[in-house]
């Protein structure tokens, strides 16, 4: 089983703990895993704003890059979104495309789909009580968990892999599926509403009693951590990535 890694350009930059994080978990799998060196952006921001031909260039390069993979694997819900559900737009009919929208995979949801639970072993603690993020494009889109709006039986691949982990305590904010406010440009196009947003999704995450609050899409966890540090308040974010690479 060959991956091809890949890492968000903005997790690139500014989280390369967490990125290399997501290598480590891969590894200690035993997979065969490549980083192309000539990845870049998937296209997701100008797609937000509307600059489909920028978008469309960057998705043509992905898919030349990523097509030969048995499994494309990142830790970004939203990325791995725009892939399989908006890059049809540009891509459809190209060589390799439906093998690449159908081998897309969050790290978690690879995790839980591919891997399977039953074959994962962690071998360290994280004695921590942690409250789950459901960010947008990963709850909706990816369908990792159940929706509060469908009539569905409750699941959550993130709690299912989670709870392998001895010692840590799993739990919930009351509006578990409720957007944090990022949204990508909107918390740059809309600062009040996103800022508004954010302080109301951290203080349901604070009331749960966690220590730290995790989920799947660190942009999420970037827009509340920002929030956490201008308001000193009492809880910290940790991709899951960080979690499941050691328990650190």
């Amino acid at each position: 089983m060959k991956i091809g890694l890949f890492i968000p350009c903005f997790m690139n930059e500014l989280y390369p703990d967490a990125s290399m994080d997501t290598l480590t978990i891969l590894e200690n799998l035993g997979l065969d895993v490549v980083y192309p060196m000539e990845q870049t952006c998937c296209g997701q921001a100008q797609a937000n704003t509307g600059c489909s031909h920028e978008a469309s260039v960057l998705a043509k390069r992905f898919l030349k890059i990523f097509k030969d993979y048995d499994y494309v694997v990142a830790p970004s819900g939203s990325c791995v979104a725009m892939v399989r559900e908006n890059y049809a737009q540009w891509l459809e009919g190209e060589e390799g495309f439906e093998h690449l929208k159908k081998n897309t995979y969050e790290i978690t949801e690879f995790l839980h789909d591919i891997i399977k639970p039953e074959n994962l072993k962690f071998s360290f603690s994280f004695p921590h009580k942690v409250s789950i993020h459901n960010s947008c494009h990963a709850h909706r889109e990816l369908h990792m968990a159940s929706m509060s709006e469908k009539n569905e039986p409750e699941f959550s691949k993130i709690k299912t892999i989670l709870n392998l982990i001895e010692g840590i305590e799993l739990l919930e904010p009351s509006r578990k599926d409720e957007c944090c406010g990022f949204g990508g440009t909107f918390a740059v196009s809309e600062e009040a509403v996103s800022t508004a947003m954010g302080i109301d999704k951290v203080n349901d995450h604070i009331n749960t009693g966690a220590k730290f609050i995790t989920g799947v899409d660190m942009s999420c966890l970037m827009h509340m951590q920002g929030l956490i540090d201008r308001q000193k308040l009492p809880i910290k974010t940790l991709h899951i990535v960080q979690i499941l690479a050691g328990g650190k």
